[in-house]
């Protein structure tokens, strides 16, 4: 087990160290259950009356706040608690155990290239002329087909499939069970189809006749940037003839679909089951809540922040705030969902005017 003194754990976050700094600790705890050897984490004064129920001897604290009074020997503080996290748990995450070289039982083909430093687990595939950069980390049972290019310091995990021809950057992550590459889901019909009428229409179909669907082949593949992380079970198909692209920086969590000949910018961040349909193109810094959709060939502006399970059926223009299905700006969803719930007492009032 690792241990820190807070020392290290302060000049890691840049942070303010007041008390003892040879403390050692092992990780860190919420402030009722922390234990001596851990790290409480009271970084708000609703969490302080916490700390006395737990045994820690130090916390990281909030601005201001009395260390002493509170019990501790030592205490860090910083002026952002969220961000702080995010370099606490990279100090003390250890990450997957996958031993380094390549194991025994994986299958590397003899045309692949691989970085030096690389740790490739048991029964990992890696398929010809694929080439992966140094200090990688590719966990058990995961796959890269023909043709594939992955970056510096990548981390594989368990399952993942990376389809034929991806080309992938620096620092990628890829969580348990998601696949970058497959096919994008595209069908014709050989006469015009009832949903080609609909569309037209908006609700007549026609007289369009029984058909079956007719599979368009995805010839493109995808390229992703630099420090971008696919959550698990996420899904980007590649393109038709041109590729699905994904920009430096872009987070995606958990369930996102990305379509066929989609572009994500750069710095966005799309939450659990995130669905772009195909040809969307979605500027820098987008966020999107947990089950927001977006309607195929339209473009979403830079900065446009979408709220939970928003549905975006035309184009948004950069900087605005959404929510509500169809989408609308937040201001506006938020007036016409106070009118609804007044309609009842206004519809009562109505009939007692009569």
């Amino acid at each position: 087990m690792t241990e820190f003194t807070l020392t290290q754990i302060a000049e890691a976050l840049g942070a303010m160290l007041e008390g003892d700094g040879d403390i050692r600790v092992s990780g860190a705890a919420e402030p009722s259950s922390a234990r001596s050897d851990q790290l409480a984490l009271a970084m708000d004064p609703k969490y302080g009356d916490g700390l006395a129920k737990g045994a820690a001897k130090a916390a990281i604290l909030w601005q201001g706040a009395d260390w002493q009074a509170l019990g501790l020997e030592a205490a860090i503080f910083v002026p952002r608690p969220r961000y702080a996290m995010s370099g606490l748990t990279t100090l003390m995450d250890a990450g997957p155990e996958i031993e380094p070289g390549i194991h025994a039982s994986a299958v590397v083909h003899p045309s692949a290239k691989i970085g030096g430093g690389a740790a490739i687990g048991p029964f990992v595939v890696i398929g010809r002329d694929v080439t992966i950069g140094d200090g990688a980390r590719i966990a058990s049972h995961a796959s890269l087909a023909e043709g594939s290019t992955m970056g510096r310091n990548a981390l594989i995990l368990q399952g993942v499939r990376i389809g034929a021809r991806v080309q992938i950057g620096d620092n990628f992550i890829a969580q348990p069970g998601c696949v970058v590459g497959s096919d994008g889901f595209s069908f014709v019909t050989p006469e015009k189809s009832a949903v080609e009428n609909v569309r037209k229409s908006l609700g007549d179909q026609g007289e369009a006749a029984q058909q079956s669907w007719t599979r368009i082949h995805s010839l493109g593949a995808v390229q992703i940037g630099n420090d971008v992380e696919i959550g698990a079970n996420s899904a980007i198909d590649r393109g038709t003839i041109r590729d699905t692209t994904i920009g430096n920086g872009t987070k995606l969590d958990n369930l996102v679909h990305i379509g066929h000949n989609v572009q994500v910018g750069d710095d966005c961040l799309l939450c659990g089951q995130v669905g772009i349909a195909g040809s969307s193109r979605i500027g820098n810094r987008v966020v999107m809540a947990g089950q927001c959709g977006v309607n195929d060939n339209i473009f979403v502006g830079d900065d446009v922040i979408a709220g939970g399970a928003t549905k975006i059926f035309t184009n948004a223009p950069a900087g605005r705030v959404l929510l509500g299905y169809p989408a609308v700006k937040m201001e506006t969803h938020i007036e016409m969902q106070k009118s609804m719930r007044r309609l009842p007492r206004f519809m009562k009032s109505l009939k007692q005017d009569k």
